[in-house]
């Protein structure tokens, strides 16, 4: 049994609706960053653009901190860097798709070239699990890892992640 399955099943199947927290603005699809930090950096800035009172610094500062208890690096060239932030209502995300994958420390050795950052909610314990979990489950997917290296822009990225969270992947 996957850890995704597992969570799913401790928090019931009330299914994350990516369009809830991904807006268009906060995807990239063609990132130039060199390193992990850089990464984080980036991921930072288009996170606090839907936060409101946060700012980069202080995003930036919480996917760090998550990011020394454990890499984030899922496999197959995806990580999902997550943090929770005092100040914020809602979870929220955003994408970045590298031009050039970067090493994560990811349990299988690969480098890294997208990756879903995840916000929350300073009490959003359960929440947040299910929101990791199934984008966990998403992003599994190697058809879908390879349409969303292979989208031609922002856009279609965007479009293909809503579509395959919706099920129509």
């Amino acid at each position: 049994e996957t850890l995704a399955a597992a969570v799913m099943a401790s928090t019931g199947d009330i299914r994350l609706r990516l369009t809830d927290i991904l807006s268009a603005e906060r995807v990239r699809g063609s990132v130039n960053v060199g390193s992990k930090k850089k990464v984080l950096e980036e991921l930072a800035n288009l996170l606090a653009q839907g936060a409101g009172v946060l700012t980069p610094p202080e995003v930036f500062s919480s996917l760090t901190a998550r990011e020394k208890l454990g890499s984030t690096g899922l496999g197959g060239g995806v990580a999902i860097p997550h943090g929770r932030v005092t100040g914020l209502d809602e979870s929220l995300g955003a994408l970045l798709r590298l031009r050039h994958p970067v090493d994560f420390e990811a349990q299988d050795g690969e480098p890294v070239d997208l990756l879903f950052g995840l916000l929350v909610p300073e009490a959003a314990t359960e929440v947040h699990l299910r929101h990791l979990a199934q984008l966990a489950e998403l992003f599994s997917d190697r058809k879908l890892r390879e349409q969303l290296r292979a989208a031609p822009d922002d856009r279609a990225l965007y479009v293909l992640l809503n579509s395959a969270a919706a099920g129509g992947g």
